[in-house]
């Protein structure tokens, strides 16, 4: 179920709502693991019972893990819990990948498995994962509440699409919440900012990624609109869902971490990648870089341990080699600005943009790419290659279509808008005028998005990928 969608916003959200603010507050983790597992199972409920099943796993591993005297005895659970949790992963989202890659390199022809990627498993996965090793490492108790730590990993605002919150994130608030007026406004106002950045924003720039990919009459530019269509599409599609999950939290009294900082501002890749995905990037940061040395270790293992960082990065995205090179495209640039670019970036500002900018847009084309031949085609075009023209007439027809729409979200990308607001409300008569016209504004917004929805506009969702 798409959060972008007449189902959820009308049917399951207020009902869900009701339901929870009802309930007894010792019972509110219990309805809400209920209305998780109906959401979960709306579009495939035999997926529940894995779900379930890496629950009850996650949980008796954290009740070994404290129980056993011995830090061997602790590892052995841990490990064996890290085990089954990946293998999980590994089976539904990389068997075919695998099985397709041995079939090419020794010629034989085993056929694929009639699989399908559970939706939001690379998310669950790496909150048990979490949730597992900080209990191994004492960081945080093992949760005794089987309801609690179920709530906690299928809480379904995050549940598909993240942000990955930590069980020591949210320990706290699954005992006892904050509920107030305050902060009802502040997580409704959060989640129509982030439907409207997916569906008015997102999805009409999605269309012109369609169109580019349909068309007969391609150009050099053309091909570059499209990496700049594709780049601000994914970052308002998956932006905008991780500011309707941190809504949808807040309402619920949770503060899920922020996940985008406006990362096409950065400098450098470096900074990109403390601005983007933030809660994957850390994830991977404390869970797999630091144990293994992180840059506390000579030169050429930290190299190393970068490489396998992104690497793993890369293939958590998906099964695909565009995704294992786009990791490894960052992981080498990672390297080079540790080596000696970051020096010269920080002397020009707008050098390291047009770096960071021309960099992104060449690794969301391998991103997006249905295969690494259509990665290195697509890259070729946009610098020349194949004798292509410069201009088409169908580059100028959709730049005049879509025009507006880019310079929004172009300028939206950056806290030019925010910054604005905030000096607006500096002034106190400015403020009780913009507090005033707020909820004006957002009811207007869910007008406007429900009129595209039941239009039945374009409405995908690209992390169901991952």
């Amino acid at each position: 179920m798409l959060f972008s969608s007449i189902v959820f916003l009308y049917y399951f959200l207020p009902v869900a709502l009701i339901l929870y603010f009802l309930a007894p507050k010792k019972l509110r983790n219990t309805v809400l693991l209920i209305i998780s597992l109906v959401f979960y199972g709306w579009g495939e409920p035999k997926y529940l019972l894995l779900m379930t099943a890496s629950i009850i796993i996650g949980y008796v591993s954290g009740l070994m893990i404290e129980a056993f005297q011995t830090q061997k005895a602790k590892k052995m659970v841990m490990i064996a819990s890290i085990t089954i949790s990946l293998g999980f992963l590994a089976y539904f989202k990389y068997t075919n990948f695998f099985i397709e890659n041995f079939n090419k390199i020794f010629g034989l022809s085993i056929p694929a498995l009639k699989i399908a990627l559970p939706i939001g498993i690379s998310f669950y996965t790496f909150q048990i994962l979490s949730y597992t090793v900080d209990v191994y490492r004492g960081e945080v108790p093992a949760q005794r509440n089987l309801i609690n730590l179920a709530a906690y990993i299928s809480l379904f605002p995050q549940l598909i699409a993240g942000p990955i919150v930590r069980y020591s994130q949210v320990e706290n608030e699954l005992r006892e919440r904050e509920y107030s007026f305050d902060n009802f406004a502040l997580g409704m106002r959060r989640f129509v900012l982030g439907l409207g950045k997916k569906i008015l924003i997102a999805n009409i720039l999605g269309e012109l990624c369609d169109a580019f990919r349909a068309s007969g009459d391609k150009s050099v530019l053309f091909y570059w609109l499209y990496a700049v269509a594709y780049a601000l599409h994914i970052y308002f599609d998956f932006s905008g869902y991780s500011d309707m999950a941190i809504g949808l939290g807040r309402i619920m009294g949770f503060h899920f971490p922020e996940n985008f900082n406006y990362p096409f501002i950065s400098k450098s890749i470096t900074e990109f990648w403390r601005r983007w995905h933030i809660s994957l990037g850390s994830w991977f940061r404390d869970y797999v870089y630091i144990p293994l040395g992180g840059n506390r270790v000579r030169k050429a293992r930290w190299f190393l341990n970068i490489l396998i960082v992104w690497l793993l990065t890369g293939f958590w995205h998906g099964a695909a080699w565009n995704f294992v090179v786009w990791g490894l495209l960052f992981a080498a640039l990672l390297i080079i600005e540790k080596l000696f670019l970051l020096q010269y970036l920080e002397k020009s500002k707008v050098l390291g943009r047009i770096y960071v900018i021309i960099t992104l847009l060449v690794s969301f084309v391998i991103f997006n790419a249905s295969d690494m031949g259509e990665a290195v085609e697509y890259i070729g075009a946009m610098f020349g290659a194949g004798e292509i023209p410069l201009v088409s007439k169908e580059l100028i027809y959709y730049l005049k279509d879509y025009g507006v729409i880019l310079i929004i979200a172009l300028i939206g990308a950056t806290p030019a808008v925010k910054n604005l607001v905030l000096k607006l409300r500096e002034n106190k008569t400015a403020e009780k005028i913009t507090d005033c016209l707020e909820p004006v504004v957002l009811v207007g917004l869910m007008l406007v998005m429900t009129a595209f929805l039941v239009d039945g506009s374009f409405n995908p969702f690209l992390y169901f990928r991952f």
